[in-house]
């Protein structure tokens, strides 16, 4: 959506040189993904070099002397830090957090003072399963609104700014599916699925703009009650984007369709923009229906009409 918008904004670029920019930034998305998981592998390194910096003191303490260890144990962290994916895509690109001290101390620092910490380190509960939840926890409640991470996350990549939110839900989705059991071999979320994921991406995308001229018409002609230059302009591309994917992939139902471009909408454009979204694009499902274009209606789509 985003680079069919930037296409006709920047009006300079072919489709060849966008759809390139679009693979791209779903590769930065995927190399954030990775960061954000390495992170937690950071947290945890700063903590077991808290504590053997403890022990080294001239004059140690009886804390320093029997820390905690409950959060370097950590049997998920461990897990983590020996999958072997995430350790193959570092080697290969470098990925680091060598150059952000500062927000790897500060969000330690945050960790440690959070009620989620200490209830943790406080528990009886110490099981896989117990180990891997308060990670989650800790992920969405106190390194996903960690307001600096976005800070650096935005200088990094204009792309990793723009895929912040999704690749953290991502992240945490990941967190969420490790298995024990897999150990070192667990997988992580390949950049696409497979190779279909990655052709309906290419397809989509350049028929959305080579169709321009006859989506653009059918939408007017739904649209004819409204002045049509007035239209958000993201509107527009959000429905074109609907009607290609509508019209290119019979084996997605309607309904699945018009529910995830409704959501776009209420997400990247005007506040009314989904309730808009989904009277239009019902009024052009029915047409194209009515004109036999839409090679696979969804049928329990069109028994609710």
């Amino acid at each position: 959506m985003q680079m069919v918008y930037a296409y006709y904004k920047k009006g300079e670029n072919t489709i060849q040189q966008t759809e390139k920019e679009l693979f791209h930034s779903i590769s930065k998305s995927h190399e954030l993904y990775h960061f954000l998981l390495l992170l937690l592998t950071e947290i945890h390194a700063f903590a077991e070099n808290r504590i053997e910096f403890g022990k080294q003191k001239r004059r140690p303490n009886h804390e320093d002397l029997n820390p905690n260890t409950r959060f370097i144990d950590n049997q998920f962290l461990r897990q983590l830090i020996s999958n072997a994916k995430l350790n193959r895509y570092v080697d290969q690109t470098g990925l680091s957090w060598a150059n952000h001290p500062e927000i790897v101390k500060n969000l330690y620092n945050e960790v440690v003072d959070s009620q989620l910490y200490q209830e943790y380190m406080n528990s009886d509960l110490c099981g896989y399963e117990d180990d891997k939840r308060f990670v989650v926890k800790l992920f969405e409640k106190v390194i996903a609104p960690y307001e600096p991470l976005y800070i650096l996350i935005e200088e990094q990549s204009i792309y990793w700014n723009d895929e912040a939110e999704f690749v953290i839900s991502m992240t945490i989705k990941t967190i969420k599916s490790f298995v024990q059991d897999k150990k070192e071999e667990q997988e992580l979320l390949p950049e696409f699925k497979d190779q279909d994921d990655r052709e309906f991406v290419k397809k989509l995308f350049r028929k959305a703009i080579l169709n321009n001229d006859d989506y653009s018409k059918l939408i007017k002609q739904y649209t004819k009650n409204w002045d049509f230059d007035r239209v958000a302009f993201m509107d527009i591309v959000i429905m074109q984007i609907a009607i290609a994917e509508l019209m290119e992939f019979p084996n997605i139902p309607v309904r699945v369709t018009l529910n995830e471009y409704i959501e776009i909408a209420k997400h990247y454009s005007t506040n009314k923009s989904g309730i808009f979204i989904n009277g239009i694009l019902d009024k052009i499902v029915s047409h194209l229906v009515r004109e036999k274009k839409l090679l696979k209606p969804d049928k329990s789509y069109l028994q609710s009409e």
